[in-house]
């Protein structure tokens, strides 16, 4: 598989990776591989960053549109994210609001198509 496709499933941002595992395709035992046994650099990664888009968004608990919309465009690392966590802006408050909301609306859908599956 591609090298994106590699980091995407191992949760970590490609360009901070080394180039080695930049430029050549990883089979899924190697894949395998990493993720059970996971070297140092991608131990490091995973505790610090910089982190992928999906990563940076389930830190602060709000989407990817919401990173965007707050203005986030480049990948933060550990520090950077709980620097915003300690000392939320407003844009990181209304989104981790509204990410409440669109997870709640879709608990309440869940359970409304739940309970009709019931009735049938």
């Amino acid at each position: 598989m591609k090298p994106t496709t590699a980091a995407s499933k191992l949760g970590i941002y490609l360009p901070a990776t080394p180039e080695e595992f930049q430029s050549s395709p990883i089979t899924r035992d190697e894949l395998d591989a990493l993720r059970a046994d996971p070297p140092a650099w991608m131990v490091e990664l995973r505790r610090n960053g910089p982190f992928p888009k999906e990563v940076m968004a389930q830190k602060l608990s709000i989407s990817r549109s919401g990173l965007v919309r707050g203005g986030i465009s480049e990948a933060l690392t550990a520090d950077q994210i709980g620097a915003l966590l300690t000392e939320p802006p407003e844009w990181l408050k209304r989104e981790r609001e509204t990410y409440r909301e669109v997870i709640a609306e879709k608990e309440r859908l869940k359970s409304v198509e739940h309970r009709k599956g019931r009735a049938r």
